[in-house]
């Protein structure tokens, strides 16, 4: 692993370059005000992060590194995760040199079997997983050697990326364990080390042979790794890890927030939509009966989930993607024929819904992500937000991997009251609130 993490330090040297540079000659130069409605409104659209791994361009979509979803979006999760790390794709050698490291790594100590097995049932699989994985946090490298006094800041990074592929490696055990156990309740499969990572998970799962599965898998597994560092889940783990918590406990609280319906939940939300649709009008429903459905929920106050993005001003590129795969390998599924015909119904409802105030009325990539785990026989809703998180820990892996290297500093920023707010708009003669 010696070039990996050649290529991770070479990676932070660059940043760390550029960010002495700036510091030096731009350091009390601002990069933008907030608003009000900012500082009420959750930190919406405010610019006060770095993060290196990717970035989300609100007509383009998301970039990991400086590659387009069309760029990434047929590799292997293995190459997706050296990407995030190091900047850069591996060679044909320094692949097989991480999917050995991965296969090496993925056994399961027995504690953690044992762990699994006695979980309660009525668990949502996305507490099974977030505890799982707090329960390898004794297992932490950085955890050990930092309370050994054996580290240097120069050396957190190095440590961070042993404990993320101890951790990535280990992932789909743990959710096809989890997956099988207290879903279909059956015996898991074993890992086999002849596979790819995301053919094992695939396999693992044990819902469908069929080679296109895997695929879908991977797909996933791309499509979701990383969305910059602002969204919930990423920024949770982020500011866990700034605090030199060890990347097991980050990785648990980035999933716990991913675990909300706003955020990574929202996949089984948008099919549980698509079933009330058939349930209603049965699988083949009409681009009119549509048009009737989704106004009526607009009128009863509800949102057409899947539909709309805090960043995006476009179709979801990942959206995209995950449409060509249905296109080639499941065109005549109900399930997405009704994706097709929403995304050519509801746009136009939402465009000219509260006189066009829908900042983006077009799909994200949970209108579709969903109902193709479905056709697949991945049929027990909740698992769906694990899936979503295997993907995304590895953008909370190379994120604090990154972030150390370039030792950034605890995240803790500035809150006020009610009371600081309303004397500083006072000062800029702004009208209070008793005033007419």
């Amino acid at each position: 692993m010696e070039q990996f993490k050649n290529n991770v330090k070479k990676r932070i040297d660059i940043l760390g370059k550029e960010i002495s540079w700036m510091l030096a000659e731009h350091a009390d130069t601002a990069v933008g005000e907030v608003s009000v409605k900012q500082l009420l409104g959750g930190m919406r659209g405010l610019t006060a992060l770095v993060c290196n791994t990717s970035f989300v361009d609100p007509y383009r979509g998301l970039f990991i590194s400086d590659y387009a979803i069309p760029e990434f979006a047929d590799k292997l999760p293995e190459e997706v995760f050296y990407l995030l790390c190091a900047g850069k794709f591996p060679s044909e050698t320094e692949l097989a040199e991480l999917q050995e490291e991965f296969s090496f790594r993925a056994e399961l100590p027995e504690y953690l079997w044992t762990f699994i097995r006695q979980l309660p049932h009525h668990l949502h699989p996305m507490t099974m997983f977030s505890l799982c994985i707090l329960a390898l946090e004794g297992q932490s490298v950085f955890k050990q050697r930092y309370e050994a006094g054996e580290l240097t800041k120069s050396e957190y990074w190095e440590l961070m990326l042993e404990d993320a592929l101890n951790l990535v490696a280990k992932l789909p055990v743990i959710a096809a364990a989890i997956y099988r156990i207290h879903l279909l309740r059956e015996e898991p499969i074993d890992y086999r080390p002849s596979l790819d990572w995301g053919a094992n998970l695939a396999n693992m799962l044990g819902v469908n042979p069929e080679l296109s599965f895997a695929e879908l898998v991977r797909l996933y597994m791309v499509l979701h790794c990383d969305h910059e560092g602002g969204n919930v889940s990423a920024f949770t783990s982020r500011v866990v890890n700034s605090a030199l918590s060890n990347l097991y406990y980050a990785t648990s609280a980035g999933l716990n927030g991913l675990a909300g319906p706003l955020h990574g939940l929202a996949n089984q939300v948008c099919l549980k939509f698509i079933r009330a649709i058939h349930e209603r009008f049965g699988e083949s429903p009409s681009t009119d009966q549509l048009d009737d459905f989704v106004k009526e929920e607009l009128k009863a106050g509800r949102v057409i989930p899947g539909y709309g993005h805090a960043v995006l001003r476009v179709t979801d590129p990942r959206f995209t993607a995950f449409m060509e795969f249905g296109n080639r390998h499941c065109p005549n599924s109900p399930y997405l024929q009704t994706v097709k015909k929403l995304y050519y119904v509801v746009p136009t409802i939402l465009k000219a819904y509260k006189a066009g105030k829908v900042a983006n009325p077009y799909p994200n990539v949970d209108a579709i992500s969903g109902t193709l785990l479905y056709h697949y026989g991945i049929t027990h809703f909740d698992f769906y937000t694990v899936m979503f998180g295997i993907s995304r820990t590895f953008g909370f892996c190379a994120q604090s991997i990154i972030a150390l290297g370039l030792n950034q500093p605890i995240i803790r920023p500035k809150s006020v009251t009610n009371n600081w707010l309303k004397e500083f708009l006072k000062s800029k003669n702004a009208p209070s609130e008793t005033e007419e």
